[in-house]
């Protein structure tokens, strides 16, 4: 018998993070791979961004803050909310974290109860499905297809919807394919929340910046509902801050309170330093963030051509973040050698070895078709992987 709890034998491992772990093992034994398998920009933190943690520095920033955050940094937090979303926050309704992560944990933890439904479309962020498992809650899926953008309409959520449904959780701008809900799309939801009042939303909104479509559109922006959702954001994708970690949410007082309550018990406020530097990223404003953008769109566009020359890929064209969902099952059943591909991760197991490109397996998504590459790379280690890529697959039949 195991010492361990049921409750950490029972989580898995995420697969972003061990595909990383393999990548790095390669490269150690002399290896050079090509890590697209990271949610990480490959831009450093803008100067103005540096400046603020090194003057942090300097005037002595080293002592606990406030377990949800500077209240400098949580009213910076208001004003960029109302500024660029037209969302108006009070500077109590928001909690800074150590990441988005933990944001997206809090409010799991401060909302599930067991037994709880939460229903989550798919494909989704890997951890989402865990984070629920953790707090003793029923993930119900909702297939979300590559026909539509993977994205779930309203008579898809109404479907799903049961008397124990307590929550909602997606992405807009999507990780793991990049897709972007509209406004248009989002009322779709909202009208049929409208109909079920207890039902609670997370929005993770990380990737706000990183779209190519426009205007950010969030769900918090339909009265309707808008005191019902946990909006997440942080600095670590527009910022090029995913060391740092900062992230938060704003929601209404009663669950803002909570999350306070929670994380004053497990890490308390994130740190001083870092809280400051993401202070000076919202005072620095858009320039640095725009410019990286549309780095982006270049690598989005050249990368998409690449990848549809590629016989048996399936591949839609992401408007926002920074990865492809390509569908990659005409490879199941065929094999290069003893190497067998059954599955998606055989397949990115398969591209690490042969390609010595990392890559993530759809499963960890909630989609057993495809595999996850993401684009926050050189545009000549993209060209050099996706080259790489075809000429493995040709290999297999």
């Amino acid at each position: 018998m195991t010492f361990l709890s049921k409750r950490i034998n029972n989580l898995s491992e995420s697969q972003t993070i061990k595909m990383a772990k393999l990548g790095r093992e390669l490269s150690a034994k002399g290896i050079d791979i090509i890590n697209l398998s990271f949610g990480e920009p490959d831009f450093f933190t803008p100067d103005d961004v540096k400046t603020a943690a090194k003057k942090a520095i300097d005037e002595n920033y080293s002592y606990y803050t406030p377990v949800s955050g500077y209240p400098e940094l949580r009213k910076a937090v208001v004003d960029k909310l109302l500024k660029e979303n037209g969302l108006t926050y009070t500077f109590d309704q928001i909690v800074v974290s150590t990441g988005a992560k933990q944001s997206l944990a809090n409010a799991v933890m401060c909302l599930v109860d067991p037994g709880d439904e939460v229903i989550v479309p798919t494909p989704y962020w890997v951890s989402y499905s865990e984070m629920i498992k953790l707090g003793e809650g029923e993930t119900v899926f909702i297939n979300a297809s590559a026909e539509n953008n993977f994205k779930i309409t309203g008579a898809q959520l109404e479907a799903a919807i049961t008397p124990k449904t307590k929550l909602f959780m997606f992405s807009s701008p999507c990780n793991p394919t990049g897709s972007v809900y509209s406004k248009e799309e989002l009322a779709d939801l909202v009208a049929v929340f409208e109909k079920h009042p207890n039902i609670y939303i997370i929005s993770d909104e990380i990737y706000e910046h990183i779209n190519f479509v426009g205007k950010h559109a969030s769900i918090a922006e339909f009265d309707s509902v808008k005191d019902r959702v946990i909006l997440i954001n942080g600095f670590s994708k527009s910022y090029a801050m995913t060391g740092w970690r900062v992230g938060y949410m704003a929601a209404n007082k009663e669950i803002a309170n909570a999350c306070d309550k929670l994380q004053g018990q497990i890490t308390s406020g994130s740190s001083s330093i870092a809280q400051r530097a993401a202070l000076g990223a919202y005072q620095g404003g858009l320039e640095s963030v725009k410019l990286m953008v549309d780095e982006f769109r270049k690598r989005r566009d050249i990368v998409y051509a690449l990848l549809k020359e590629i016989p048996g890929i399936k591949v839609n064209l992401p408007d926002g973040a920074f990865y492809f969902f390509p569908e990659v099952k005409s490879y199941f059943g065929k094999k290069n050698g003893d190497t067998v591909i059954n599955t998606a991760e055989d397949l990115s197991l398969y591209l690490l070895n042969e390609a010595h490109v990392s890559t993530v397996t759809g499963e960890a998504f909630g989609n057993e078709d495809c595999i996850r590459i993401s684009y926050a790379a050189s545009e000549e280690q993209l060209r050099k992987a996706v080259s790489q890529i075809k000429d493995a697959l040709a290999k297999l039949s």
